[in-house]
């Protein structure tokens, strides 16, 4: 170990954000990568002990997460929900988190919402809820519980044909 050389925070963290960009699922635009990469130089001096500079340290703390719209006005519509990332419209969340590489619990989280805190618009579900149950889904268990009360006062069933006999 003591024959290889030390490595350097800034060139390591190079690496790793290379690394990271070069994933085909990980989607930033080029304004998000210095922050990125000064996250990440700031991450490998602490891990490595060295003192990350001043400037990287703050540069890392005021990078807050500022909504693009308030939780009230994101809600303000039945038929979709604004994003906080751009404040724009979409009926389901989850498509764009993933394009900007988080998860609904991470966007939560990141902007201080409520666990109830819904992902897709109020008619959008409910136009999807009225179709799953046009088209019968959900509805499996109700019928066998009903077909059992109705069989249950019906006369038994008569037996099948005599098997011949052998003569």
């Amino acid at each position: 170990m003591s024959d290889e050389a030390p490595w350097n925070a800034v060139e390591l963290a190079t690496e790793l954000t290379i690394a990271w960009l070069g994933n085909a699922n990980n989607r930033v635009s080029a304004d998000e990568v210095p922050a990125f990469l000064r996250a990440m130089h700031a991450t490998v001096s602490e891990l490595s002990g060295t003192p990350a500079s001043d400037q990287s340290a703050t540069a890392a703390t005021s990078e807050e997460h500022v909504p693009a719209v308030s939780v009230r006005r994101s809600l303000a519509s039945k038929d979709h929900i604004l994003s906080m990332i751009d404040g724009k419209p979409y009926k389901a969340l989850r498509r764009h988190l993933t394009t900007n590489g988080l998860t609904p619990e991470q966007y939560r989280e990141r902007y201080g919402l409520r666990a109830d805190y819904p992902m897709v618009s109020e008619n959008y579900s409910a136009a999807r809820r009225d179709m799953a149950i046009r088209i019968g889904l959900g509805s499996k268990g109700r019928k066998a519980k009903a077909d059992g009360a109705s069989t249950a006062g019906a006369p038994a069933k008569r037996p099948g044909r005599k098997p011949k006999t052998a003569e």
